[in-house]
C-alpha cells in the first residue's frame, strides 16, 4: 500500500492514537507525546511554581501513561487522562519536596525601561498571589490554572477533573472571588 492512500497518525484522532499505542504502536504513542507535551510542560510548570522539575514530571507521566494506557476505557479522552496524570505527578513532586506551590519562584525579566522599584513591586506582587493560590482548596486552585494558565474551556475543565460544569463555574467564581480579596491590596 502507498503512503498517498494512508493517512498520517499524525493527523489521527486521540481515540485511534491511545488505542493503537495501547496495542504497541509506540509511533502512535509517540504522535501522542508531541500532541501533549507542550501542554503537560505548562499546566506542570505552573503547578510547580519554576521550570527546573517540569521535564522530569512529563516524563515520568508520559512513561507510567505508556505503562498504564491498556487500563484506559475510552482512549477518546487520552487528553484530559494525560492531564490528571501529570496533575498527580506535580503533586506528588510538590508533597516529596514538602514545599507548596509558590508561583514567584521563576525569574520573569523586568522589560529594560523598569526601575528598581516597580522590579521590586511585580516580584511582591507574584508572590502575592502565589500565596493566595497556595491558600485556596485544591479544587478551586487546579480550576483557576486550567482556566487563567492552560486557557481551557469550562467543558474542559469539567472532563479533565472529572465535575459537573456547574461545579467548574462555582468553584472558579469561588476562586476568583478568593482572589479578588486577597490582592485587594493590590488594586
Amino acid at each position: 500500500m502507498d503512503g498517498a492512500s494512508t493517512p498520517s497518525l499524525v493527523d489521527a484522532d486521540d481515540r485511534t492514537l491511545a488505542g493503537r499505542a495501547a496495542d504497541g504502536d509506540v509511533r502512535a504513542f509517540e504522535v501522542l507525546v508531541r500532541r501533549y507535551s507542550p501542554l503537560m510542560r505548562a499546566y506542570a510548570t505552573r503547578v510547580l511554581g519554576s521550570n527546573d522539575e517540569t521535564d522530569d514530571v512529563v516524563q515520568e507521566a508520559f512513561i507510567t501513561a505508556w505503562q498504564q494506557l491498556s487500563t484506559l476505557a475510552d482512549p477518546s479522552v487520552v487528553k484530559s487522562w494525560l492531564m490528571r496524570i501529570v496533575s498527580r505527578k506535580s503533586i506528588d513532586r510538590i508533597r516529596a519536596r514538602k514545599l507548596h506551590v509558590d508561583i514567584d519562584d521563576h525569574e520573569q525579566e523586568a522589560p529594560p525601561s523598569s526601575t528598581p522599584p516597580q522590579v521590586a513591586e511585580a516580584h511582591s506582587r507574584e508572590a502575592a498571589l502565589g500565596q493566595a493560590l497556595n491558600a485556596m482548596p485544591a479544587e478551586q486552585r487546579q480550576c483557576w490554572i486550567l482556566k487563567e494558565i492552560a486557557d481551557y474551556s469550562y467543558d474542559d475543565i469539567a472532563q479533565e477533573l472529572d465535575l459537573p460544569v456547574s461545579t467548574v463555574r462555582g468553584l472558579l467564581a469561588r476562586a476568583r472571588k478568593n482572589l479578588i480579596r486577597e490582592m485587594e491590596a493590590w488594586r
